[in-house]
């Protein structure tokens, strides 16, 4: 008589089956849930008329900012040359201000903080 064959040793390859059947599914229910990493290319553009962006004076180009109402502005900032902005493909790029948001390269908003 093999091992196989014992009392009791279908009860353990049933436990067996069903606890890594039980994981397998498991995880699978797991990676189904979790949100999908987006694209900077997928994310929708910040509008200047949301309130966080209107808030923080927001502007898709930097060349447009009103210096009197944000005197610290400089010409040179852009969102480009931001370390909260992360490089894109292409003009716009998202911020971590403006959580899934895209801003433009070319824009300004009054937290702007030059990469390190």
């Amino acid at each position: 008589m093999s091992s196989d064959n014992k009392p009791g040793s279908i009860d353990q390859g049933r436990r067996r089956f069903l606890k890594t059947t039980s994981i397998g599914a498991s995880a699978v229910l797991v990676a189904s849930v979790l949100p999908r990493h987006a694209r900077a290319d997928d994310l929708p553009h910040l509008q200047v008329t949301d309130p966080t962006a209107a808030a923080l004076g927001y502007t898709e180009d930097t060349n447009t900012v009103d210096d009197k109402k944000f005197p610290m502005h400089k010409p040179t900032q852009d969102c480009a040359n931001c370390k909260f902005f992360t490089a894109g493909s292409g003009e716009y790029g998202p911020c971590q201000l403006f959580p899934g948001k895209s801003v433009h390269t070319k824009g300004w908003c009054s937290a702007h903080a030059n990469k390190a």
